[in-house]
Formats: C-alpha cells, sequence, structure tokens
C-alpha cells in the first residue's frame, strides 16, 4: 500500500546550503511538493567557503545554470588545483591537481613506473605529468576540447573560486522562478508532534507559524533543527584536527590572476588565498592553544597580498559530524551537519554529496526507518573519509620549527588513515573505497608531496625496460608542455568568456 507523499518541504536558513538545496529540490521535484525557505537578513552566514571541487559543474549543470553567467555573477574564477606551500617542510611546495596523472602504458598505473624512476633518479617533477598541474604553474586555462581526442586539453578536470554570498544570491533568484517561497525572519519556537516527537511547525517572530512535512536544518553551526531542538548529538574530532578558529579577510587583488587556491603552512595552523575576479580571499585557520587571536590576526595581516579590504572576522568551530545527520523527520545540510575545515574545499560538495543522498533517499510520509539509517550511514562514511584526507596533511610533515606541528606529526590517527598510509609505504599502492570522494591520484600527490615515498614499486613495472619507460615518461610530459603553451592566459581566458562586469 502506498503511503501518502509529502505535502511541503521547509528549508530553515539560507546561504549556500539553503539555496543549493532549494534550487536541487526545485529542479528535481517540478513543482509537485510545495518549498518554503526561512531566513533572516539579521542572521549572518559564515559565508568563506569560496573555493570547490570539480564536481560542482555537475551540480551546476543538472540545475541549469550557465556557465559564463554564473561566473560573471559571482565574480568567479577558474581552479585547477590547490598549491601547498610549507606543509612537509619549511620551504616545500607541491600542487594537488584535478585530473589525471600521466597515461597508462601496461599493467600498472602510471604512478608505478614514476616511483620507479625516481627511485632510479630519473623521474621529472610529478606536476610535469598533469595537464592541470603544469598549467597551474603557468597561470594558464582553457576548457577542455572534447574535439581533440587523446590530447591533454581534451581532458581538463576544473572547479570555481567564487563569492559563496553572490552564489547564494545567484541560486536564490534561479530557485524563486522555479516556485521556492522565501519568508523573511527570525525563528523564535519550534514545536513538535506529541506522538512522535517529528517537527511539526516553526514559528516566526512575528507570530507565523510555518508548517511542514519534511525540514531541512541550514541553520549552521547551531543546528536549529537537528541539534538544538532534535539533540542529535555531535562527534568532536579536534584530537585529530586540533585547529578551533579561523579568521577571514578579502583583500586587493593581485597583478596575477592565478587557477589554483593557496594554503600555505604557519607555525600554529595554515592560510588560505582565494583569488576572485574582483579580490582575494584569505583566511588563517589556526589553533588557539598555540596562538592567540592577535597574533593569528597579525600573521594573517603580514601575509596578504594588497590591501585588507574589511577588518578580519572571527569563526570558531570544532571539527567533527553530527552523530545523526537525518533524525525523525529533520535532514541537516551544510555545516548544521558537520564540520571539515576547507584545506581541500570540501565544504561546498558536502552539501552537494548531502543533497543528491536526500534525492536517493526521498521520503513519503512513513519515512521508513531503514532509508533514514542507509542515508546516516552514508553521511558517515563519506565525512570519515574525507576526515581521514585532511588529516593526512597535518601528520605527514616533518616540520620542526614548530610545536604545533610536532604533535600533529605524532599524534594517534584513525585506523583507516593509517592502513591507507602502510600500504602505499610498502610498494606504493593506493586503493580508493567504494565510492569515498578523494582518488588514488588526489592520495598520490599529497603523500608524495609530504615527503612519503614507497620503499619499493609494484614488481609488474619491471615488465617494461628501463629505456622504454624513460621514452614514454618524457613523451608524456613534452605533450604536456606543448598543450600548456597552446593554453591562454587565466585572465585572458576570463576576460573573454565571463569577465564580471564593475561593481
Amino acid at each position: 500500500m502506498q503511503v501518502p507523499h509529502l505535502n511541503t518541504i521547509v528549508i530553515v536558513g539560507g546561504g549556500t546550503a539553503g539555496w543549493m538545496t532549494a534550487t536541487a529540490l526545485a529542479t528535481a521535484l517540478r513543482g509537485r511538493y510545495r518549498i518554503r525557505l526561512v531566513e533572516s537578513e539579521e542572521i549572518g552566514i559564515v559565508g568563506v567557503g569560496e573555493a570547490t571541487i570539480p564536481m560542482i559543474q555537475r551540480f551546476n549543470t543538472v540545475a541549469g545554470i550557465d556557465e559564463a553567467e554564473f561566473m560573471k555573477a559571482t565574480n568567479g574564477t577558474f581552479k585547477l588545483g590547490v598549491e601547498f606551500v610549507n606543509w612537509g617542510r619549511l620551504g616545500d611546495r607541491y600542487t594537488h591537481g584535478f585530473g589525471r596523472l600521466g597515461q597508462d602504458l601496461w599493467m600498472v598505473g602510471f604512478e608505478q613506473y614514476w616511483h620507479k624512476m625516481r627511485a632510479l633518479g630519473k623521474a621529472r617533477d610529478l606536476g610535469d605529468y598533469s595537464i592541470t598541474r603544469a598549467a597551474a604553474r603557468a597561470n594558464k586555462f582553457m576548457q577542455p576540447r572534447a574535439d581533440l581526442g587523446n590530447s591533454p586539453l581534451a581532458e581538463i578536470t576544473y572547479a570555481y573560486h567564487f563569492d559563496a554570498g553572490l552564489y547564494a544570491r545567484h541560486l536564490r533568484k534561479l530557485s524563486e522562478s522555479r516556485g521556492v517561497e522565501r519568508t523573511e525572519g527570525k525563528v523564535v519556537r519550534v514545536t513538535q508532534r506529541e506522538s512522535d516527537g517529528h517537527v511539526d511547525a516553526v514559528v516566526m517572530e512575528n507570530g507565523e507559524r510555518i508548517e511542514g512535512d519534511l525540514f531541512i536544518d541550514c541553520s549552521g553551526f547551531r543546528g536549529l533543527l537537528i541539534e538544538q531542538t532534535l539533540q542529535a548529538g555531535y562527534e568532536d574530532w579536534s584530537h585529530w584536527l586540533p585547529c578551533d578558529r579561523a579568521l577571514a579577510v578579502p583583500c586587493e587583488s593581485a597583478p596575477v590572476l592565478t587557477p589554483y587556491t593557496r594554503a600555505t603552512a604557519h607555525k600554529s595552523g595554515w592560510q588560505w588565498r582565494i583569488p576572485l575576479q574582483n579580490r582575494i580571499g584569505n583566511g588563517h585557520v589556526y589553533c588557539s592553544r598555540y596562538i592567540s587571536d592577535d597574533e593569528a590576526a597579525h600573521v594573517l595581516l603580514s601575509n596578504l597580498d594588497g590591501k585588507p579590504l574589511a577588518d578580519p572576522r572571527t569563526i570558531r568551530f570544532a571539527t567533527g559530524m553530527r552523530k545523526k545527520a537525518w533524525d525523525k523527520n529533520v535532514v541537516a545540510i551544510g555545516l548544521a551537519s558537520g564540520f571539515l575545515e576547507p584545506i581541500e574545499s570540501t565544504s561546498i560538495h558536502m552539501i552537494q554529496d548531502a543533497i543528491q543522498r536526500l534525492l536517493d533517499y526521498f521520503p513519503d510520509q512513513g519515512f521508513s526507518q531503514p532509508d533514514v539509517d542507509a542515508f546516516n550511514r552514508l553521511s558517515r562514511f563519506h565525512y570519515e573519509r574525507t576526515r581521514d584526507f585532511i588529516i593526512l596533511h597535518y601528520h605527514a610533515n616533518q616540520r620542526d620549527d614548530a610545536a604545533f606541528w610536532q604533535a600533529c606529526a605524532h599524534m594517534d590517527i584513525p585506523a583507516t588513515l593509517r592502513d591507507k598510509i602502510d600500504l602505499f609505504r610498502t610498494h606504493g599502492r593506493l586503493r580508493r573505497v567504494d565510492s569515498e570522494l578523494f582518488t588514488e591520484v588526489g592520495w598520490l600527490q599529497v603523500l608524495v608531496g609530504q615527503n612519503i615515498h614507497p620503499q619499493a614499486y609494484h614488481p609488474l613495472a619491471d615488465v617494461q625496460s628501463e629505456e622504454g619507460i624513460q621514452e614514454y615518461m618524457d613523451s608524456v610530459a613534452e605533450v604536456i608542455r606543448q598543450c600548456v603553451d597552446f593554453m591562454p592566459d587565466h585572465a585572458a581566458f576570463i576576460a573573454d568568456y565571463c569577465k564580471a562586469p564593475r561593481m
């Protein structure tokens, strides 16, 4: 027997999470459900998530968002990866680039031949075999050209930098055109059904009662519905990721518009640099046990490209996840469901991932518990596996200049991460588990970039002769060099394709 469908979906909170959710639901549900979004302009949003990973292209495509128009509306730029400075040792620099490395040769992956040639002292920098890393280094960018067949120019993988506040505004306009109803105001009370504890309404400051069948909590760190009302609980991961504060500030643009995010490690944390068309977004993520707020602000302001355009804004957080992202008839999305610091630009993707999971397990009035459990189980899997990748950046360091980094290097780490590192250390093997976010190529670049190398390589790499491998690898690097020479300058591409209007 068919259980009745939902009638009304209420999204509590706007910002990137709220308006991405509204856009996705309005697009997918095609007017069959009433969708309401409640937000207050008086309540600020974190709004510093300005860097993304390539999967956002899928969200924008499904939502029918025109890329050039969206880039113009958000002062967007393109992103080919993340450059890491001082993460292994002081003076180290490497890039985690998007897309593939090299080309397949025979039975084993490209990286195994690289490990072999590196051990012989004959391998180039890993970045010479990656179109995105080489292009980022040269400040070049172009969209992939499918008509170029097997050329690396046919498979350029990229993401975006943009103003998160402007992105939310762009999505709001799109959502409202598709029937989403927005209510301005503060929620002062949440009411629950006596029979089962499900939320049945939020009550506004003006007395309006907004009822719904499904409530989506996009209220940020406070978790108005999932935590303050349902008390789902929070699992704190500060013992693995000890940074607990961030200072964010925009500054004037630099002469060169770089197509990558930069993460620079300081003594008690790290600093992000995200170039937009009209400014640079900056922030200092740090551990308050090792540095004061005033000292952290001094470090941030001393490492800007130009004049600050505002006073630094403080954000306090505890890295971790909600024990249940879906409880009763409330689904938490965005910061209400958990927080992983933005070192690999995963915040917006975690929103997208949760939205897709909600659509996969979209409920009817019965709110099947097995569906809810499956949603929560997958949420935990994705949070934990992404957490491990972020912990790797901290743990895999050889810094001897700061107590913070020494503590990170010697801390206990999750068994899932230890297994990955141990497997890699023997023969350079990496295995992506199920649908975890970061692929083998991502793990390889961070491990090697932070000076973790295997003791040996895959034995089957010896099936090919040393001379044949050398010729093959040199040809890959040469093709990539020629492709990068062909690509236009990043700033020139933006000026021609998606230049934002002057404000």
